[in-house]
């Protein structure tokens, strides 16, 4: 039924003008305006598109919505952290003094947007 279709994914934020400065100026993804009130785009690079939308009784989930996979992780997390990003510590991961989890799988280090949706970067090991 779906085989030919291109899926797409879409979260939820509180403020879009919050969520295009993050996301464009923050972590330097290209965003465009779908609908000035309400709809914002991400332009990733493969060719995925991801759709953030305004919900203002917005409640974050408690699991990575959007995995960044980076060729180097420990570049990556220290241009997030000059950025003013704070990386998350979680009690069930064995992570370093930067927050990256080095065990058991890829390299991965989990932050979050404005709006407390969890995002990551990862590099495979």
């Amino acid at each position: 039924m779906f085989e030919n279709s291109e899926a797409f994914s879409g979260f939820a934020a509180k403020d879009l003008a919050q969520a295009k400065q993050f996301y464009g100026e923050t972590l330097g993804l290209k965003v465009t305006e779908l609908d000035e009130e309400h709809l914002l785009q991400l332009e990733i690079a493969g060719g995925r598109n991801v759709l953030v939308y305004v919900k203002p009784d917005h409640a974050p989930g408690n699991y990575t919505i959007l995995n960044f996979p980076v060729d180097d992780i420990d570049a990556a997390v220290d241009q997030l952290t000059e950025r003013g990003v704070e990386l998350e510590r979680y009690d069930d991961f064995d992570q370093d003094d930067k927050g990256i989890a080095r065990g058991g799988g890829p390299l991965i280090a989990w932050f979050k947007d404005p709006f407390g949706n969890i995002l990551s970067v990862m590099q495979e090991s």
